[in-house]
């Protein structure tokens, strides 16, 4: 579905028509092409004193090819990135030090650049001093991610403290590097492009970095739910571009449509309705004859039956739920049950802003996704003992055949209220879901990433 008040706005008319009425002006983001840099421009790193993370990030940039400017040099530059490891503020007195690090630089950040701060869970912080100004970190960057703009990100990562202890303090675990650096390469590219303001945490899981960060998902076998349109389309390409062997799932009725997805791909079709009874079974058979295994199991199918709680029958109402929710309940059990999803594996489920922000209309659809983030949240700490991770991406205003039926002013309205005043594309949620796929990623669980442009609705 084409923008077009996007496309007016780039042009010399619609650029001066923006300026004079002081209207919404949507950026053109950088997006994600394979052999892309990282970065548009070099990145600046600062840290407060006493930070943990200026070491290894600094490691992490320069295998990554990325240029680090001079914090000292006397000739003013523009940068791809401002990155900041705030672990080291310890009191609320202390975060004078992130004024001081982006005050001077808040105009001198290249379009689609990328803000990054890096902080300790405020859950993990010795004193309630420290937890307190960690947890202010949040309001930096959400503020930031609405002021910077020209289609600039900013994002708050998190990192846990727990890992080898030294005379010289605690440092990162292996597995906590390793995701540390997947999750840099993730938000620092134009993967990114649709996700701002998000809150990222970092730690507790096992994770391996690849033989070839284009290629991450080299050897792997993942299962793509609802694949034969759309986002799940989008996904499928997306992961097999990323070296996956992918199984494209569909109900029966979308057979064609799903074949030309994974003929176009190289993967394999499966024709399966999730609500039928015997349906987790049937999968689980499919993924143990044919691969031995699922690495990845991608929980993308859903469906809309909208209609306000007053005037919705039972059926729109158990349909939703069924196919959004409980069907990924019943497959986890058997996947997880007959050990199909190994050491290292992921489970990633599709949720919605619809179910952080609520929306009028869907009840049932809002109920549904608000139970993926419990799905998310409930499983985390068990299968983190499993060596398995499992997260969520929450999408705002996608670009799709479905948004394109929305009425044109309540269509306008969603793309435009949002920090990059436009709606994402497929691809967006698609690389969001890639990047939590890779095994290096697998210190990331636990997590809920907005895909939204950092909406002005929700948290």
């Amino acid at each position: 579905m084409t923008d077009r008040y996007a496309s007016f706005v780039q042009s010399a008319a619609g650029r001066a028509l923006v300026k004079r009425l002081g209207l919404p002006d949507p950026p053109r983001l950088r997006r994600h092409h394979p052999g892309d840099p990282l970065l548009a421009g070099p990145a600046l790193l600062g840290a407060a004193t006493g930070g943990r993370l200026a070491e290894p990030i600094t490691k992490i940039l320069t295998a990554a090819g990325v240029e680090l400017a001079d914090p000292t040099g006397a000739t003013p530059q523009r940068y791809g990135a401002l990155l900041f490891d705030a672990t080291g503020i310890t009191d609320s007195t202390e975060l004078r030090q992130l004024y001081d690090f982006f005050h001077p630089q808040a105009r001198a950040v290249l379009p689609s650049g990328r803000v990054i701060v890096l902080g300790t869970p405020p859950q993990e912080c010795p004193t309630p001093r420290e937890a307190t100004a960690q947890r202010a970190l949040e309001g930096l960057v959400r503020s930031i991610g609405k002021e910077f703009g020209r289609g600039s990100t900013a994002q708050l990562v998190y990192v846990t403290r727990t890992g080898g202890d030294t005379a010289d303090g605690p440092t990162l675990s292996a597995d906590t590097a390793t995701s540390l650096e997947s999750t840099l390469r993730f938000l620092l590219s134009g993967r990114s492009a649709y996700v701002s303001g998000q809150v990222i945490r970092v730690g507790g899981g096992a994770a391996s970095a690849p033989a070839d960060w284009n290629r991450p998902l080299d050897g792997q076998v993942v299962l793509v739910t609802g694949a034969a349109r759309g986002i799940g389309a989008a996904l499928a390409k997306v992961l097999a571009r990323d070296g996956a062997q992918v199984v494209a799932l569909d109900i029966p009725a979308a057979g064609d449509a799903l074949a030309a997805v994974a003929n176009d791909i190289g993967g394999t079709a499966v024709q399966l309705d999730l609500t039928a009874p015997d349906a987790p079974a049937r999968l689980a058979e499919h993924l143990a004859s044919r691969h031995g295994r699922v690495d990845v199991v991608v929980h993308n199918a859903g469906i809309t039956r909208d209609k306000t709680l007053g005037r919705m029958d039972a059926d729109r109402w158990d349909q939703v739920i069924d196919v959004n929710l409980s069907s990924q309940e019943r497959i986890n059990d058997v996947l997880l049950e007959r050990e199909l999803i190994p050491a290292g594996g992921r489970v990633i489920s599709v949720s919605s802003i619809a179910g952080i922000a609520g929306n009028r209309g869907q009840t049932n659809y809002a109920t549904s996704k608000a139970g993926v983030i419990g799905l998310v949240d409930s499983l985390a700490p068990a299968l983190r003992e499993r060596g398995i991770s499992v997260n969520a991406v929450a999408p705002g205003f996608i670009e799709t055949r479905l948004t394109a039926r929305i009425p044109l002013v309540v269509r306008e309205a969603g793309r435009r209220m949002n920090s990059l005043a436009q709606g994402g594309l497929p691809v967006d949620v698609a690389e969001t879901i890639g990047w939590l796929a890779w095994p290096a990623s697998g210190a990331v669980s636990g997590n809920v990433v907005r895909v939204c442009g950092q909406s002005l609705l929700g948290a």
